[in-house]
């Protein structure tokens, strides 16, 4: 399993599906722990009643079909699925809005999406996603860049524990992908990802104060 994750830390994130489907094949036993640790490159859908991309991922996935995070409903349409409670429901909506600017000012484009969902310890998950095509066929292209991709993920658990206190566990990984094509230079291509894990643990005041924290601990 070691090894299957080095492996997936260094190919070229376009590759990645095929070999996390060789390695699924290869490892069946591990196959879990595969699908929730190897990350992947994003995809993006739009969600035709608002007329707004999102980005897919398995924080917003129930069976093949992908939660939006503007409309709130299933693509496609899918019945007895989970959804995020009222209380969950706002605070994501507002996530969203603030996380649109935030990758305006910072990523000057792109795509972003939050999702949040319960979990099991009284808490819950918050997962921030920003999709940046710089390829000459998206709208970030600069330069002599031929394909360009930033894939940020980032996911925020938060846990109540004992006398008040909450426990943050924020875990974030980066992919990147780039590749360069100039007559002087010729070709340069250049691709990588990393992850990274921090824990805090501080005083609980709710859930709109967690929200606030999350803000904190991503910008």
């Amino acid at each position: 399993m070691e090894a299957a994750m080095g492996l997936m830390r260094r190919i070229h994130p376009k590759h990645t599906e095929t070999a996390l489907s060789a390695l699924l094949t290869l490892l069946p036993d591990h196959s879990p722990d595969l699908l929730s640790q190897a990350d992947q490159p994003l995809q993006v859908l739009c969600d035709m009643e608002i007329g707004k991309e999102f980005i897919l991922c398995e924080y917003n996935r129930d069976a093949d079909s992908y939660r939006s995070p503007w409309s709130n409903k299933y693509h496609p349409l899918l019945e007895d699925v989970s959804y995020p409670s009222v209380e969950l429901r706002k605070l994501e909506i507002e996530a969203n809005d603030v996380f649109a600017i935030y990758r305006d000012q910072y990523y000057e484009g792109g795509i972003s999406s939050v999702y949040m969902w319960e979990n099991d310890t009284e808490g819950f998950v918050a997962c921030f996603l920003i999709k940046k095509d710089g390829s000459k066929t998206g709208q970030g292209r600069r330069g002599y860049l031929q394909e360009g991709a930033w894939d940020a993920i980032h996911v925020i658990e938060v846990g109540q524990e004992e006398e008040g206190m909450a426990h943050y566990c924020l875990t974030s990984t980066i992919m990147l992908s780039l590749t360069t094509n100039d007559e002087s230079s010729g070709t340069f291509s250049l691709s990588g990802s990393i992850r990274r894990q921090e824990l805090l643990t501080e005083q609980y005041l709710g859930t709109e104060s967690s929200f606030a924290r999350l803000n904190e601990s991503m910008f």
